[in-house]
């Protein structure tokens, strides 16, 4: 789109102007090109509120944003996606739709994503674009509008190398032949379904908050309904599902050593495996194929690897990673795995217990990964190198973390306003996160040392002075055995600290000499487990902006 506008604005008499937004993601983000020209000088940066011409390159959009927002009577809809002419209108929503109708708006489509992968591009589609505005748009005569884009290529990609720039031209002239136009009916047809965004259960900060920024109309939520105090819940990235990869891993069981190595790298938390037992499959989807695992145990388990095709944004790490001779993972079209009934599988995935560890150490590469990830689907970029060993920690640490994170990528990715890839378990357990400065994490995190270790002293102070006032037999043997455990964060620490909470209701019930030193217990019954503390930063906190 820069070139777009660079080309108009060198070559002919008309203002141009190139404005652009861009939300906070960094993999798969959206971008809105605001693209303005005309007869008359632009006085100031626009953005374009009544359009002409409306591009949209994802068809994971659809029913997501009011694409068509303020486009002009007689205007033109551009759309990318797989859907011949003919289907493209049913996938369309019913509000497309009536615009499109009543607007008498003309739409065009192009299988750009098509183009891409057979001329050597992959996934990437701005060329033929490009070509499709020019040749829609009549800004300028087609010949000389596409000898214009054929220079601009060579200019931005020729140090890239000759194969490069003819890959290219090679689009510019495939986008030509492919471009078509979608009859429109007189009528509204049968519409595609809005997607469902945040289920009905959802609580009031999804549905007041994030809904509305994820159909991008942020603008519109009151300040009372935002937090006063700076805080927003955990566990809400997986609310998103932006389907914004154009390719998704398979998984391809016949081949699979169930060596857990695409887990373990996968930046997003994306590809997951879990041993079942054979009795928690009996209601499992037809396409639900699990193996024997190969892991010793006497329960008979079964083995999945499950891959979450709506928050996977097609790095493909996963499968370069594969160390199978015959890859056990292969990247295809997202509509194709929707279509096999992904979606279903990983909703059945999801309800199957976690952590059948059975025959695996934890601390193995195998073994960390049937531990459930509580850093998921965050916005790094595609094939990001830091966020797997973030979520690795959170496999083995987050039920008990607390990270105090320096300003930097792992802020956008870990922090973006409303939603947080940090996750909870099935018992609502899961890391807490805070951001501090791109300097003083150090001390920001030492000062979480400091907190947590003061509280558990107190907390022991009050347990002694509760055995001293008197305890019920049950109730004096956990706090001594607790004292005991007093430095241990294995699992025979954690359970007994929820035995003792079980027990310290009845307690406080009795009101008895030591009832003061309970309601403190009680207070800090959180931490009779010890907290993992880690200080997460990058460049900026490491001193080196502008040096790495």
């Amino acid at each position: 789109n820069k070139n777009s506008i660079t080309i108009i604005g060198d070559n002919t008499d008309l203002y141009a102007q190139g404005y652009f937004e861009y939300d906070s993601k960094k993999s798969g983000g959206v971008t809105i090109s605001h693209l303005r020209f005309g007869q008359h000088p632009i006085q100031s940066e626009y953005l374009v509120n009544i359009a002409d011409f409306i591009a949209l390159h994802k068809p994971a959009y659809i029913g997501r944003y009011d694409v068509l927002e303020g486009i002009r009577p007689g205007g033109v809809f551009l759309l990318n996606s797989v859907w011949n002419k003919e289907e493209v209108f049913e996938h369309l929503t019913e509000d497309m739709q009536r615009t499109i109708i009543e607007k008498k708006i003309k739409v065009y489509t192009i299988d750009a994503f098509k183009i891409a992968q057979e001329v050597g591009l992959k996934t990437r589609i701005n060329t033929i674009m490009q070509v499709c505005f020019f040749k829609i748009s009549g800004v300028l005569p087609e010949a000389e509008a596409i000898d214009l884009i054929k220079k601009a290529i060579y200019k931005s990609y020729h140090k890239k190398g000759d194969e490069v720039v003819k890959m290219n031209l090679t689009a510019v002239d495939r986008s030509l032949e492919a471009l078509e136009e979608v009859p429109v009916p007189d009528k509204i047809t049968r519409p595609a379904p809005v997607p469902k965004l945040i289920p009905d259960e959802a609580d009031d900060f999804a549905k007041k908050v994030i809904e509305p920024i994820m159909h991008f109309k942020g603008n519109s939520i009151p300040v009372s309904s935002l937090p006063d105090d700076g805080r927003i819940p955990t566990n809400t990235a997986k609310l998103e599902k932006r389907g914004v990869a154009e390719l998704v891993p398979h998984w391809l069981p016949e081949h699979c050593i169930q060596c857990n190595q695409c887990s373990f790298v996968c930046p997003h938390a994306a590809i997951r495996p879990k041993q079942v037992l054979p009795a928690d499959l009996e209601k499992a989807p037809a396409s639900f194929v699990t193996l024997v695992a190969n892991s010793k145990n006497d329960k008979n388990l079964k083995y999945r690897l499950q891959v979450y095709i709506e928050d996977c944004v097609g790095c493909g790490v996963c499968v370069e990673t594969c160390p199978t001779k015959e890859k056990s993972l292969v990247m295809v079209p997202l509509e194709e795995e929707r279509a096999a009934g992904q979606n279903d599988n990983e909703s059945f995935f999801e309800k199957l217990p976690d952590s059948w560890l059975d025959g695996n150490k934890i601390e193995t590469v195998k073994g960390s990964q049937f531990l459930t990830p509580l850093f998921e689907f965050s916005g790094a970029c595609a094939g990001c190198g830091e966020t797997p060993y973030i979520k690795l920690a959170t496999q083995l640490f987050g039920p008990r973390m607390i990270i105090a994170n320096a300003t930097g990528c792992s802020s956008i990715y870990g922090g973006t306003f409303p939603v947080s890839p940090y996750a909870k378990n099935k018992e609502g357990k899961g890391p807490s996160w805070a951001n501090s400065l791109f300097e003083d994490n150090a001390e920001y995190g030492f000062g979480m040392r400091l907190a947590v270790d003061t509280i558990r002293k107190e907390l022991l102070a009050n347990m002694n002075a509760a055995l001293a006032a008197g305890l019920e037999p049950e109730l004096t043997e956990a706090f001594q055995k607790m004292k005991e455990l007093w430095n241990d964060r294995g699992d025979e620490a954690k359970k007994l600290a929820e035995r003792i909470q079980t027990l310290l209701p009845a307690a406080l019930a009795r009101k008895d000499a030591a009832y003061p030193y309970l309601t403190k217990v009680v207070e800090f019954q959180d931490y009779f487990v010890d907290k993992s503390i880690w200080c997460i930063g990058g460049d900026g906190w490491a001193y080196d902006i502008g040096y790495g």
